[in-house]
Parts: structure tokens; sequence; C-alpha cells
């Protein structure tokens, strides 16, 4: 008898129902449930808001948009590391109808004036400085190419408390005399693409309030928790994940610092009795190995959530080890599904919770596909991950092909991710299908090699690529960060880590020692880039 086999398919639960709101009427329901409960914690001013205080500021905000020309469907972009003026824009708009357009702190003048001029933003919100970047120069720089931006505010300045200033002679209501509805856009992201320009994914109320309100739901967050967000509000980790979390949920939305630092970051959770931390596995690595850590009380940790690019099983065992943050989640997900599609739950045990992704997140689909035929595969074998449900996004923003060639008539979006689904439901990501390297006929998924290097004592982080290889087509390449005190290793000390452990084909061939590895600032890591270079350094051709 032919032994039954089961696809790679799922279905999410149904219960509880999604929030049919817009963000402004979840908003709005939490600010009269919480009204006199801290909403906002800026931890590097000391500002703080309740959730009262809070509606006003974001009124104040939405009168000054209305009164400067703003409307329903308007672009307002936002180029700001992370504020609270970041979290009261994002109200503030959402409370029009007007579309935020985030555009990432990186950006320089080729690529702010792409944004701007690609979503047609009508107003820039901006800062005025950080770091090396000085956002005033480079708004000057741009601004007389761009002729649908009329207006930009800096935060901080005299002009911007003009525009902010609450009056009480008006109110938002008597002001707002259009109708907005769930499945309206809202949001426009550009994905951190590595070839072509950067597309803006469109994405609605429904889309991300939802999307925060299940993700937040399967960690149990309340209005007790009070939840660190050192992830930066441009993407939908801090955003969606994040902020929009914590408002369908009244917890507190606790700002570190404008940028990710470690030690502030533990000082911030400590000091601020944070019950949740989230962050990408480079931030929790950075934290884990700072000299400070163990001068920070963390006991008041319960959970979290660690995503944006594969999550070490070391690193997610110091987590709930070391860090009290037993229910700590795995999820996963790319910004044109709002984000998350998959995620670990808190009473899974710790082998699912280290050793994959999670299952499919209530309201949605998901399959795992060949790539070549679009047959969905057995569970168990190697394929691209697909997603179908109210995440999905509209589609990018003035771009139909671009739309087409990711979702499918069916309303499948393509993620270009190769997963496993495992027979109880549970996925693996194995890698990008563009990253997976091909020696000598063998297909190699660098995510296995790099698990088992992050068990050598001395690699701190650890990113396999492929290289050119005359004879084998491609070779390995692993980039090691080196934990602090420990002695570079080489190629030769990589073999006789593996040797015995792993397939011969498996062993990286070349090996080099960095300080870090490009990445995106959402900590995804550019291995495209990294291909690019060590070719280049090590002269393949």
């Amino acid at each position: 008898m032919a032994q039954e086999t089961t696809l790679s398919y799922a279905k999410g639960e149904v219960e509880p129902p999604l929030l049919e709101q817009t963000i402004g009427e979840c908003f709005a329901a939490t600010v009269a449930a919480h009204a006199d409960r801290e909403a906002l914690v800026e931890y590097a001013t000391g500002r703080r808001w309740t959730w009262a205080e809070l509606d006003r500021d974001v009124d104040a905000l939405a009168v000054g948009l209305i009164r400067a020309g703003i409307g329903k469907g308007d672009r307002v972009g936002i180029w700001s590391p992370n504020c609270a003026e970041w979290t009261i824009t994002q109200l503030a708009t959402a409370k029009l109808g007007a579309v935020l357009v985030n555009i990432n702190p990186a950006y320089r003048t080729h690529e702010l004036a792409y944004a701007l001029r690609q979503s047609g933003t009508r107003l820039l919100v901006s800062a005025t400085r950080f770091k090396t970047s000085d956002y005033r120069a480079m708004v000057e720089e741009v601004r007389g190419d761009l002729d649908g931006l009329e207006q930009v505010w800096f935060i901080g300045t005299p002009e911007w408390s003009e525009y902010t200033t609450h009056d009480p002679g008006v109110t938002l209501a008597e002001l707002l005399v259009w109708d907005l509805a769930p499945d309206e856009p809202i949001n426009i992201q550009y994905t951190s693409g590595t070839t072509g320009y950067p597309k803006g994914a469109t994405l609605s109320h429904r889309n991300i309030l939802n999307n925060g309100h299940f993700t937040t739901e399967l960690i149990d967050l309340t209005h007790e928790d009070r939840l660190c967000i050192p992830v930066p509000f441009y993407h939908c980790f801090g955003m969606v994940m994040g902020n929009l979390g914590c408002i369908s949920h009244g917890a507190t939305m606790v700002i570190p610092a404008p940028g990710f630092d470690p030690e502030t970051t533990l000082r911030c959770v400590a000091e601020e009795h944070c019950t949740a931390v989230y962050g990408v596995p480079t931030m929790f690595i950075a934290m884990q190995n700072h000299p400070s850590f163990a001068e920070h009380d963390l006991t008041g940790l319960r959970t979290g959530i660690m995503a944006g690019s594969t999550c070490p099983v070391e690193v997610m065992k110091r987590c709930v080890d070391d860090m009290h943050m037993p229910e700590v989640g795995i999820a996963y997900g790319m910004t044109e599904t709002s984000p998350v599609s998959c995620q670990t739950r808190v009473d899974d045990d710790l082998e699912r919770r280290t050793a994959s992704i999670g299952r499919v997140h209530p309201h949605l689909e998901i399959k795992i596909v060949d790539p070549a035929t679009g047959e969905t595969v057995e569970r168990g074998q190697p394929g691209e991950f697909c997603t179908r449900g109210y995440s999905v996004m509209l589609g990018y923003w003035e771009d139909p092909e671009k739309t087409a060639e990711a979702i499918d008539a069916d309303g499948w979006m393509h993620t270009g991710d190769l997963a496993e689904m495992r027979e109880d439901g549970y996925c693996n990501i194995v890698g990008r299908i563009k990253d997976m390297v091909i020696r000598g006929g063998e297909n190699i998924y660098p995510r296995e090699i790099e698990e088992f290097l992050y068990q050598h004592p001395d690699v701190e982080d650890v990113q396999v690529v492929g290289v050119p290889d005359e004879r084998y087509g491609e070779e390995l390449c692993a980039w090691i960060k080196m934990k602090a005190g420990a002695e570079p290793l080489d190629s030769a000390g990589v073999r006789a880590f593996c040797e015995g452990r792993l397939s011969h084909y498996k062993i990286p061939r070349y090996v080099l020692v960095v300080e870090d590895f490009p990445m995106t600032v959402t900590g995804k890591i550019r291995k495209v880039q990294m291909r690019q270079e060590t070719t280049e350094k090590l002269g393949l051709g």
C-alpha cells in the first residue's frame, strides 16, 4: 500500500474574528478604555504621555495637517529615526485617511527623491539630523526637483510647534468631513530591493491593524504590558508589530532611543520595567554579548519577538534563559504581508520555539510550492513559501506589473523564500531562492551551515554565501564575527570543526573574519553585497 502523504498547506484559526475597524477607530476605543494609563514613553528624553494626552497631541497634528490642505488619500512622508513624533504622525495620518509614506532613515538624496516622487508625497515630516545625516540639507538639495512636494515640516523646530499646538477652538471631528473604511490604503513602505528601484508596498488599515493585533495577541500582550521597541518605526516591525500591536491592546509603547544601542536598550528595559522587548537577531546578539549585560535587571521581562531574519537557536536559548523571556516568540513575514505570516505560540515547547518560524497566523493560509511548477510540495520538502489572506498588500504603489509578478491570480503572495513545512505544520526557512548555493549539483542551504557554525564557542555571528568556482560552479564562504578576545578562525580551523559532522560539500572553502555584515536598517543581511565583496576580495572573477 502506498504511504499517505500530507501536502505543505495550512490554514490559521478563524477565532477571534478580524478587527473590522480603521486604525483611528481602534485608537479611540483604547483611549476610552485606558485614558489615564501610560501610552507612550520616550526613554531618551523622559517624555511621557497617557492615552488621553497622546490622543490630544494626535488630534492637534491632524488638525494642523488638514489646515495645511492634507486630506484623505494624500501622501504624507515621514523621514526620521524613532521618536514620539513618529508615532504621533502615524496616528494623525491614520485618523485623516492620509497615506503615510515611510522613508528609510538611512536613505540619501537619490533614494529620498525617488521615494517622494514615486509616491507623490505632498508633505514631508522630517527630522533635522541624526548621527551623520543632515536631513535638512538633503531635503533642500532635492526639493527643487520635486514638483509635488509642497511642504516640509521639521520635527522639533519652532515651526513644528506651530503646526502641532492644540487649538481649543477647533476639534478634529468638525474638520473631518469624509468617511474612512478599513480596506483603504493608509501606508506605503519601500522594500529594500537588492536589485532595481525599491517598490512601494501599499497597505490598508485592515492589513496592518489586524497583523499588529494578532502578532501581539499570540504573545498574550495586554494593557498591563510595557513593550520596549528598539526596532525602526519606518518598517513594519516597529510601526505595526510594535505601535499598532500596543494600540490594539492598550499596552505601553516604550522607545529606548532614536537608533539601536544595546546598552541603552538593556537600561531602558530595566528602568522602565518593560515586560516585552522586540529585536532582530543581531540586536539580541549585541545585547547578550555586551560587557554590561549582567548588570541590568531583566527579570521583569516575560516575552517579546525576534524576527527580521533567521533566528539562531543558541541566541533564542539565551533569550529564554538569560533574558527571562520564557514566552518569547519567533515571527516570520515580509513587508508585503503586513508583515507576519507565521509565528510560534507561547505554549510551544522549546524545540518549536528555537527550531522553527512557527505555524500559520490566524485568518491566513500558507503553502510551500515547487518554484518551477507551482505545485504544492509534500511536507518535509523545500519550496517557495506563499501566503494568502487579509494580510496581503493592496499592491505596489502605481506598479501593476510588479504587483502581478508577486501576487498570482488566486491571491497568493509569492515570497521568494525557500521553506519547509514539517509534519506538525510548523515551518522552517531554509534560505532565499536566490541565496541557495548549487555546488557540483548539490543544493546547499546556507542557513543549515550557519546554525551549525553558531555552535563554535568562539563564533559570535556567522553568514554563509555562495561564490563563483571554476570546478564546482559555486563554493561556500563563511563570514564570521568572533567573540571578544577570541583568536580569529581561518579556513583550516573551520574545516577541523566541521569534519565528521557536516557533509564535505557543506564545509566552507573560504573564511573571512569581519567586524560587521552589510545589512539594511531593518537588520536584514545583504547577501548580494556579501557575494560581490567576497568575489572581489578573493579574486574569484
